[in-house]
């Protein structure tokens, strides 16, 4: 009786699926996580051939920030089914499974608050407002209650996720929402802020990049970053993260913070910032292009009323007591008291979240099976003929360095990024 259910209400929505902008069968909304308090998603149906959108797994898509959107930026610039220049993207992760983008946290995008005093405020708050969120999308797409869900995510996301993924855990054990959430992708996550400031001189001096002064400048700022962090002063060391920044401007006369082999200006190199400033690392073109799709075409396309905006620096400051907090102790809970599958994967290029401080984070984690892990070997992966980047794994956990790619990883090495995705959700089985 059931099969037979599952059947018909998955047919009908395949026929009933709306075809709202670009090539895909699409569903997208609002959904209120607390009075006054909107996030906006929107579903891209898988383009696989199989008979029901249910056989393949949702992947929901959270970008970072706080406060850049998944509709926009990591649909149009990274791994949606249209790129900015609105061309049929070859790589777009639609092609393996239904993706979802959502804006999160509220505010975000096309999402909206109805007073800025309804901005999350910590983390914690995020997770449980997104809990709401996914009981609301569940209920108006049922056909994905019961299906594999796996969370990706980049930078910032990758602190929401980790603490999204637990709470939505502990909803489950309780019967509350019907979420088969299998594992979860922590992309150049900033999982341990400490840990990837700590690794800016080390890396730098390494690539040639400063000298033994400029180490022992941006090493001094980011030690004490790393105490104030050790002692629960998360706004304190939010407030050196501006010293750090100059420290590193000083002695590299500019960076680009997400990828470190963009090429960077004299002129537009700002000295308070890592790099050039905008939509991450969108070139100004890009960057005016994903403005007016939002705006000029996929705002009146899908029938919104709010203005699409990206990086809302009033979500950064509603946020930014707590903005440095780690979470690694959320990823330990993941690994010790849940089935979950933990992926945490790193572009070589990456500076703001670069690979050595990742690392530094994985190795302090204390999880069931750790030693195991560690004993695991590292074994290259290779797409197509040519190797990608590198893997360790074993049981639930699994870290990979992924080669020719800065912070965006599905941007700069699509074919690496599809490896992992593949891999991730066959259960780390390739």
């Amino acid at each position: 009786m059931w099969t037979k259910l599952f059947y018909i209400l998955a047919t009908f929505q395949i026929i009933f699926a709306k075809h709202g902008f670009g090539p895909t069968d699409q569903d997208w909304g609002h959904i209120a996580a607390r009075d006054g308090a909107y996030i906006f998603w929107w579903l891209h149906y898988t383009t696989a051939n199989v008979t029901n959108y249910a056989d393949k797994p949702l992947i929901i898509w959270l970008q970072g920030g706080p406060g850049s959107s998944s509709t926009g930026y990591g649909n149009f610039a990274e791994l949606g089914p249209l790129d900015v220049d609105l061309k049929p993207r070859g790589t777009s992760w639609v092609q393996w499974a239904n993706i979802l983008f959502v804006d999160n946290p509220v505010g975000t995008g096309f999402g909206y608050v109805e007073d800025n005093s309804l901005l999350a405020k910590s983390n914690t708050e995020i997770a449980k407002d997104f809990l709401v969120f996914l009981k609301g999308f569940l209920d108006k797409v049922p056909i994905f209650k019961g299906v594999p869900m796996y969370i990706f995510c980049e930078s910032y996301g990758g602190k929401m996720t980790a603490e999204i993924a637990l709470i939505i855990d502990e909803a489950r054990r309780k019967n509350e929402i019907d979420a088969n959430l299998k594992g979860i992708g922590l992309g150049d996550s900033w999982i341990s802020s400490g840990d990837s400031i700590l690794g800016y001189a080390p890396f730098l001096y390494s690539l040639g990049r400063i000298d033994k002064d400029g180490y022992n400048q941006i090493i001094k700022v980011a030690k004490e970053i790393k105490s104030y962090l050790n002692k629960n002063e998360s706004l304190d060391a939010e407030q050196l993260w501006g010293t750090v920044n100059e420290a590193v401007f000083d002695s590299t006369y500019g960076i680009d913070s997400y990828n470190i082999l963009t090429k960077i200006a004299p002129e537009t190199a700002g000295k308070n910032y890592l790099s050039r400033g905008g939509l991450y690392h969108l070139t100004d073109d890009e960057e005016t292009k994903l403005l007016a799709v939002m705006n000029d075409k996929v705002k009146p396309a899908l029938n919104l009323t709010q203005t699409w905006s990206d990086g809302n620096g009033e979500i950064y400051q509603a946020l930014i007591s707590d903005f440095m907090s780690p979470v690694t102790t959320i990823v330990e809970r993941l690994l010790n008291e849940t089935d979950m599958t933990v992926a945490v994967y790193n572009g070589q290029l990456d500076f703001i979240v670069d690979t050595p401080g990742t690392y530094s984070w994985v190795e302090n984690l204390h999880f069931d099976g750790k030693q195991l892990w560690e004993a695991a070997s590292r074994n290259g992966f290779d797409v197509n003929g040519y190797y990608e980047g590198y893997v360790k794994k074993y049981g639930k956990f699994a870290f990979y360095w992924v080669d020719r790619a800065g912070h965006m990883v599905p941007k700069d090495n699509p074919s690496a990024m599809y490896y992992i995705l593949k891999d991730v959700t066959n259960n780390f089985k390739i």
